[in-house]
């Protein structure tokens, strides 16, 4: 199976692996009509952008810009894991991805799967393997019906959790937590005390 998933991302393909929250719905980020395609699938409006799922921190340097000083320490300690980080994009971030916004989310799925198929073929999106309106997905079997069979996938039921990644904006001058999930305010604060978030 991962054979053809490989092929199948090589050729522009999307396919569905898990993440240790839910399952993503993954394809090249720099292919164009890759990404075209899920958002066909998925029904998702063309103006609500998609994180680059990446497997580096070097990565995430190459295609943002403005970066914190403490983003080394907090990509060490969180990642891979399920924090999504928003930074200011720089001009090697494709308009398809971020739909032509001033920022872009990074992710880095700690599935070790998944994470070696980024590495290998990365960046790749990701968005949660759902059409979208729905839940986020987290049973396979119902994934795979949901798209009418369209799509291959890797099954791993065993490693989800179910709860969406926490969602962390450093793009202004104060820190935010635009979605609230596994990981908390308090304990990134507890490693980077020197983070300054906005006040809820």
């Amino acid at each position: 199976m991962i054979d053809r998933i490989k092929h199948e991302l090589k050729d522009g393909g999307a396919v569905v692996l898990p993440t240790e929250t839910v399952y993503g719905l993954f394809a090249k980020a720099l292919d164009e009509k890759a990404v075209n395609h899920v958002y066909q699938l998925k029904g998702r409006p063309r103006d609500k952008a998609l994180n680059l799922n990446v497997a580096s921190l070097d990565e995430i340097l190459y295609f943002s810009k403005h970066q914190p000083v403490y983003l080394k320490k907090l990509v060490e300690t969180f990642l891979p894991g399920p924090l999504t980080i928003i930074l200011e994009a720089n001009d090697k971030v494709p308009y398809w991805v971020n739909s032509g916004l001033p920022t872009v989310g990074f992710r880095m799925p700690s599935h070790p799967v998944t994470l070696d198929l980024i590495r290998e073929f990365g960046p790749l999106i990701g968005p949660s393997a759902n059409i979208s309106g729905c839940k986020s997905g987290v049973n396979f079997k119902k994934i795979i019906e949901d798209f009418d069979q369209e799509v291959l996938g890797l099954e791993d039921d065993g490693f989800l959790t179910g709860q969406d990644s926490t969602i962390i904006d450093l793009s202004g001058e104060k820190v935010k937590i635009l979605r609230l999930g596994t990981i908390t305010q308090e304990d990134i604060l507890a490693k980077i005390p020197e983070i300054s978030f906005e006040e809820v």
